[in-house]
């Protein structure tokens, strides 16, 4: 990639600014050169935040610490990657997730995704760990420590605006004839792109797996994920802590029987067959559930309520279990009888929690799950209506939420990957199917 030797002089006109720099450098007379030969060349108006962003991510010398200059790349490479970061039309995104607490577990590849052990210096690759230390002097990426735990990788392909400043600086460039305060109810706490994958490693059964249900039935927890964004006029976070995860002293024998002190991640340990089982959550079976989400059997927002139900605790899990349920196998012609077709070949069940109830014992194979859905249903209705007397939510109780949510779940996936049907259709096969059951 050719750059222009008049770009690459208006670099090293900044790059000669003396440290610790210019009080102001957007005002100094180096810098609006620079910006100044951006606009001509390239166009998409004068850049000021976006060049600041991309000159502190390339080194600029002056505003780097005396003892880190050998972070500061030469003005030659820093106009190139200004030269092709003006050009770029897309940009990676990459969505680092640590699971907190995982066991061992095979390594993991499916569509955009991909979960696996990484060394410090994969990591270090990963994060971009040069451009956080040009950003940030005294925050350091511990990448050792970090490397002591599985992570889930997923990235995405992002098309860019044009224009350098609409992406350094995205608010300045917002319409205000807008509702600030609305909501959109499909957004979840984190991107949507980590939220699939999500969905995806939540159908399997680590409720069954789980050796210790009375701690946790997950099989790993997910606190929070760092985005790295390749583009250039995009500042990155500072690093993440490895105090954030959980970790826990571990004392080892040293050559001459001292003890030493070190730490190491706490798991939630599973069983043999979770080995096994997660081997199966390859690239077929993430295509099956591209496909099966692609049906209208997922219209309803039920990987929302999965994943909601992952990432909450105490009540607000078993709720979002059982609404997940509700999603996937309730219609509202269940609460409103005269929605229901004439004649309605389900009359003998009437109440909507019957016709839900006898669905998941349909789509689970399993009578029991009859009793268990009107179990937690009363449950849940005691707690929302604020009946007196409500007792302490048990263990066996938050697995069984857990199991069904993510049986009916899996049923549908397996259902729609055979040819897309109305889920009317669908759901009144369970129906009669079920009734049998209660």
């Amino acid at each position: 990639m050719t750059v222009s030797p008049s770009m690459v002089a208006a670099v090293e006109g900044v790059w000669r600014l003396p440290r610790p720099g210019p009080d102001n450098l957007l005002a100094s007379p180096p810098f609006i050169a620079l910006s100044e030969r951006c606009q001509k060349e390239y166009g998409g108006g004068k850049p000021v935040f976006a060049l600041s962003t991309a000159l502190r991510s390339l080194g600029l010398p002056c505003h780097l610490p005396g003892n880190k200059a050998e972070l500061s790349l030469d003005p030659a490479t820093a106009a190139t990657a200004i030269d092709a970061a003006y050009k770029r039309k897309s940009t990676l995104r990459r969505h680092l997730c640590p699971l907190d607490m995982a066991d061992e577990m095979p390594v993991l590849s499916f569509g955009n995704a991909r979960v696996a052990n990484f060394s410090a210096e994969d990591l270090a690759r990963l994060f971009d760990a040069p451009r956080l230390a040009r950003n940030f002097h005294n925050q350091f990426l511990d990448a050792e420590r970090l490397a002591q735990f599985r992570w889930l990788v997923v990235e995405e392909e992002i098309t860019l605006d044009p224009r350098p400043e609409a992406r350094a600086s995205p608010f300045m460039f917002m319409t205000f004839d807008r509702d600030f305060g609305e909501i959109d109810p499909h957004l979840g706490r984190f991107p949507p792109v980590v939220e699939r994958a999500l969905f995806f490693l939540l159908l399997a059964p680590w409720e069954r797996w789980s050796t210790m249900q009375e701690v946790d039935w997950r099989g790993f927890r997910l606190p929070w994920i760092y985005t790295v964004d390749e583009d250039l006029f995009i500042r990155p976070s500072p690093p993440p802590s490895a105090d954030s995860l959980t970790l826990e002293p571990w004392i080892v024998q040293g050559d001459w029987g001292e003890d030493i002190e070190l730490e190491r991640p706490t798991v939630l340990p599973l069983d043999d067959a979770a080995a096994q089982g997660l081997a199966k959550f390859d690239d077929e079976a993430w295509n099956e559930l591209e496909t099966a989400r692609a049906t209208e059997l997922f219209e309803t927002p039920i990987a929302h309520f999965l994943v909601r139900a992952f990432l909450a605790d105490g009540m607000d899990e078993v709720m979002a279990h059982m609404t997940a349920v509700e999603a996937a196998v309730g219609l509202e012609m269940d609460h409103k009888k005269w929605l229901r077709p004439k004649p309605d070949p389900h009359k003998a069940v009437s109440s909507a929690t019957d016709r839900v109830a006898a669905r998941v014992a349909a789509a689970l194979n399993d009578s029991g799950s009859v009793q268990a859905y009107k179990e937690l249903f009363e449950l849940r209705s005691s707690f929302v209506h604020g009946r007196a007397g409500l007792q302490k939510v048990s263990t066996a109780q938050r697995v069984m939420a857990r199991g069904l949510a993510r049986g009916v779940a899996r049923k549908l996936v397996d259902i729609a990957v055979r040819g897309p049907r109305p889920r009317t259709d669908v759901l009144s096969d369970l129906l009669a199917r079920g009734a049998q059951y209660l």
